[in-house]
């Protein structure tokens, strides 16, 4: 009896850490490469993403908008596809916000998509930028967010781009690599903050 109790108690232990287990993708670029991990409660991003990356949809994509102190972005097809076809609906979730290395989805603007659903390919990594408490209470009163002291902690240390936190879905993290981010957000763009020389990736599951 004894000895059933035990190997229950290992199952459990065991299924308890693969539900916990985080899937990490390798974004490979001309500058070096960016580890990410996708976050287990939100799902729909992370399964969808998952599913792009298995079916090549970034393979040989480029970074197509880039703003230093901002981000980088990307997400469309190598052939020249902005759009998938289809909308995610957002996941909102307060423990994951705007900081730097922060991989989140891009959207159409409120407008048109009152809903704030995410594109079906479109993503960005956060670069952002260290800001002072001063700055944080203006975004909190000119924007109507409220911060938390994880959130004022790491954007007057870490950085990043708290005015987005609650209108963009957060679905994973640079986990390493954001000194690659840095390069990238460093290059020379021209029209519609397009680099000049194109920066391409190809992305890969990471098997652990």
């Amino acid at each position: 009896m004894r000895k059933l109790f035990l190997i229950f108690c290992i199952l459990i232990g065991m299924t308890t850490q693969a539900q916990e287990k985080e899937t990490m993708v390798l974004i490979k670029t001309n500058y070096g490469n960016i580890k990410v991990k996708l976050y287990n409660d939100t799902p729909l991003h992370r399964d969808n993403f998952i599913k792009l990356v298995k079916e090549g949809w970034y393979e040989n994509s480029p970074f197509h908008r880039v703003i230093n102190n901002f981000m980088i972005q990307g997400g469309g097809n190598a052939d020249g596809r902005e759009n998938n076809g289809y909308t995610i609906p957002a996941e909102f979730k307060s423990n994951h916000f705007h900081k730097k290395g922060a991989l989140a989805a891009a959207r159409l603007g409120d407008q048109v998509n009152p809903k704030k659903e995410s594109s079906g390919c479109q993503f960005y990594i956060v670069q952002g930028q260290v800001y002072s408490p001063e700055m944080l209470n203006m975004f909190s009163q000119r924007y109507g967010k409220k911060f938390s002291e994880e959130q004022i902690k790491t954007y007057t240390t870490t950085g990043g781009t708290p005015h987005l936190d609650g209108d963009y879905t957060v679905f994973g993290e640079v986990v390493e690599g954001l000194d690659v981010v840095d390069k990238i957000a460093a290059v020379k763009t021209g029209y519609g903050d397009v680099p000049v020389t194109p920066v391409k990736m190809t992305m890969e599951i990471v098997e652990q």
